[in-house]
């Protein structure tokens, strides 16, 4: 158990009340921030206490670091878990913290900043042996630049934003006058999103599979793998269905592939969870992608063939307590699927906010839900509502459990996209593992 006396969630929704379940396991009291929009949530009436931030705007609330230091040092919190999303990645607010006698449960501020650095963490992980996807090896400085690079590297490349995140930032390139286009409009959104528009690029493999892997590492240089999660079903380069372990990966290259996470992560010291991200081509061939240095939505496929609590495991490590390594399964406990339930346009993935007026989830599965019946989706945050999660003996079964779930939702007053998911577990290639990060695009085509 950790020795933290009261715990600050700087976040909202469905990761808010998975973190404050796990506090309540642990008796360890939890602070909830949340915004006026929020001031009706579940995990506002579920921590210990709340604390309004701020209106519904982000910048006036969750990315609000003086209200949510002022929030913490009130109510006598002396840690604050971050979550996934909003401040979970800002070296600046993990720095505050510290300043401020806090404990972030994440790892360093440094650490955090090399791996937020798209650039920087190509660079790292060059360096350590880890391959990247041919590409750039620094910031691109003008139009001419980026053209000589493309014409080394060849077409199609991705232009993206180092420090980009969730898909934004991002525009394949197919020739010189596509890129003069993208160069200007991918560097005026990264400054409007990120504050920062710098730009890389690398060559685009195209139909590539994204498999990413759990990490953990304590304080004493202790650093594991938790296997790995595919996460090739994605819409807008956001992923929608999560499984592990991957369908793709025979024993071998699931050594190989893990070998690696570990090996990246031990040349920054990492500590805490977070996970290592690759793309993976048709031969099987395995790039660096970027390291995300926090929880992850997914995440409970992981506990769900591991049977470990990693916001547990978060909480130890940020104690200072080291990794309980013989907890650690020999091999993969099944399988297990992850679906999230969005309220958006199943086939535009525009988001539908409004009021949910019914609300019945299935029995027998795992769920995180943000919401309950009657309450209002805003326009003001991440359309995510919830997560289903199936764990099976094999692929098959977690398949199966999965798509009798999802014939017991119903979500009625906003538009979803359980009409997709239910779609895609009844598709022939996914239920034979063959698929890859263009398989909602073709499965919408036909």
């Amino acid at each position: 158990m950790s020795d933290f006396k009261k715990v600050l969630i700087a976040n909202r929704g469905e990761i808010a009340r998975r973190i404050i379940r796990t506090c309540k396991r642990l008796s360890i009291p939890t602070v909830a921030v949340y915004s006026e929009a929020d001031a009706s949530a579940l995990f506002v009436k579920e921590a210990n206490e709340a604390v309004l931030i701020g209106p519904a705007p982000v910048k006036k609330s969750y990315l609000d670091i003086d209200s949510i230091i002022a929030a913490a040092k009130d109510t006598g919190a002396d840690a604050i878990h971050p979550g996934y999303g909003f401040l979970a990645e800002n070296s600046t607010f993990a720095e505050r913290c510290t300043q401020e006698g806090i404990t972030f449960i994440g790892p360093k501020a440094a650490v955090i900043r090399l791996m937020g650095d798209k650039i920087e963490a190509r660079k790292q992980m060059k360096a350590a042996g880890i391959a990247i996807v041919p590409g750039a090896c620094g910031a691109l400085t003008s139009i001419d630049e980026a053209k000589k690079v493309a014409g080394e590297i060849g077409y199609p490349i991705m232009l993206k934003a180092s420090a980009g995140g969730g898909g934004i930032g991002m525009q394949i390139v197919y020739n010189d006058q596509e890129l003069e286009k993208a160069f200007e409009s991918t560097a005026q959104r990264a400054g409007s999103y990120f504050g920062d528009d710098t730009l890389f690029l690398e060559k685009y493999i195209s139909s590539p599979r994204h498999i990413e892997v759990q990490l953990a590492g304590d304080e004493f240089g202790n650093i594991v793998h938790l296997w790995e999660r595919e996460c090739s079903i994605q819409r807008r380069n956001q992923k929608i269905i999560e499984e592990a372990p991957s369908p793709f990966l025979d024993p071998a290259a699931r050594e190989a592939l893990c070998a690696a996470a570990v090996k990246g992560a031990a040349s920054i010291g990492y500590t805490s969870v977070g996970t290592m991200e690759f793309i993976v081509d048709e031969q099987g061939n395995y790039y660096f992608l970027e390291m995300n240095t926090r929880i992850q939505v997914e995440h409970p496929v992981t506990e769900e063939i591991t049977g470990i609590d990693l916001v547990e495991w978060q909480l130890n490590i940020a104690s200072g307590k080291p990794l309980d390594q013989e907890v650690l399964p020999s091999n993969p406990l099944g399988h297990a699927i992850e679906c999230r339930v969005y309220a958006e346009d199943p086939r535009t993935f525009m988001p539908s906010p409004g009021k949910i007026d019914t609300l019945t989830l299935p029995v027998g599965v795992r769920l995180e839900f943000a919401v309950a019946e009657g309450d209002q989706v805003t326009p003001f945050y991440d359309p995510m509502i919830g997560k289903v999660i199936t764990h099976g003996t094999d692929r098959q079964d977690a398949i199966q459990k999965m798509k009798e779930a999802l014939k017991q939702c119903q979500v009625s007053g906003i538009k979803n996209n359980l009409p997709l998911l239910e779609s895609i577990m009844d598709d022939s290639a996914f239920q034979a593992g063959i698929y890859t990060t263009k398989f909602v695009e073709t499965l919408l085509k036909g």
